[in-house]
C-alpha cells in the first residue's frame, strides 16, 4: 500500500492508537500531522519520524482548534487527503459523579471537535476526493457503569458518521467511515488501570465477562 504524496491529519496521534496509525501511514509514504495535547509526547513522535511530518499541540476543547489545525496542515503540505478523528477523553465516572462541566468538556473533545474538523477540512477533502475515519468504541452500544458520558459521546459519533457518510459521499465524493474498537491496551489505559489499584500484569488476567478471550487488544 503506497500513500506517497498523501497528507493525513490524525488527532490524538502523539500516543496510543493514534500514534500507531500515524506511524503506519508515514511508513507507507504519507505526510502526517502528529497532534496531541502533551507537547513532549508530540515532540517525541515528530522527531522520531523525521521528515514528512508536522507536530501540533492543540486543545480540542477550544472551539478555534479545528480550523487552526486544518489551516496548519494545508500550510505545511498544501492538501489534505484523509482526516482521522482519533482523539478522545475517557472520563471514568458514573451518573452520580458526573457533572455538567465534565459532560460539556467530554462532548466538546469527543464529538464536537470531530464535527468541526470535518467542516474545516471538507473543502480540501472534496478537492482530493478524500476520506474521513472516525475512531469510535464498542461502548457506543453498551458501556460500563463508570463510562456513561464517554459511551454517550461515542454513540453520538456513530450517528454523525452515518449522517455524513450518506451526505458527503453523495454530494462531495468524500467517504466517511467509523471503526468501533473494543478494549485496547494503550499506554493511557495501562496507567489508568494501575492507578485504580490493579497489578501491572492485569492485561493478562482480564475477566472473560469483559473480554471472552481473556485478554485485550495490544
Amino acid at each position: 500500500m503506497s500513500l506517497s504524496g498523501k497528507t493525513i491529519l490524525i488527532t490524538g496521534s502523539a500516543t496510543g492508537i493514534g500514534e500507531a496509525v500515524a506511524r503506519l501511514c508515514h511508513a507507507n509514504g504519507a505526510n502526517v500531522v502528529i497532534h496531541g495535547k502533551d507537547a513532549d509526547e508530540a515532540k517525541r513522535v515528530t522527531e522520531d519520524l523525521g521528515e514528512r511530518v508536522l507536530g501540533r499541540t492543540d486543545d480540542l476543547a477550544d472551539p478555534a482548534t479545528p480550523e487552526r489545525l486544518v489551516n496548519a496542515t494545508v500550510e505545511a503540505f498544501d492538501r489534505i487527503d484523509s482526516l482521522v478523528n482519533n482523539a478522545a477523553i475517557i472520563t471514568r465516572k458514573d451518573m452520580d459523579a458526573s457533572d455538567p462541566t465534565q459532560f460539556d468538556h467530554d462532548f466538546a473533545v469527543n464529538t464536537r471537535a470531530p464535527l468541526f474538523l470535518i467542516k474545516a477540512a471538507l473543502p480540501h477533502l472534496t478537492e482530493s476526493k478524500g476520506q474521513i475515519l472516525n475512531i469510535g468504541s464498542i461502548n457506543a452500544h453498551c458501556g460500563e457503569r463508570n463510562l456513561l458520558v464517554y459511551s454517550m459521546t461515542k454513540g453520538a459519533l456513530v450517528t454523525m458518521t452515518r449522517n455524513l457518510g450518506d451526505v458527503l459521499h453523495r454530494e462531495n465524493g468524500v467517504c466517511v467511515n467509523q471503526f468501533n474498537l473494543g478494549w485496547v491496551l494503550s499506554p493511557n489505559e495501562l496507567k489508568a488501570k494501575i492507578a485504580e489499584g490493579l497489578s501491572e500484569d492485569w492485561p493478562d488476567n482480564v475477566p472473560t465477562t469483559f473480554a471472552p478471550c481473556g485478554r485485550i487488544m495490544k
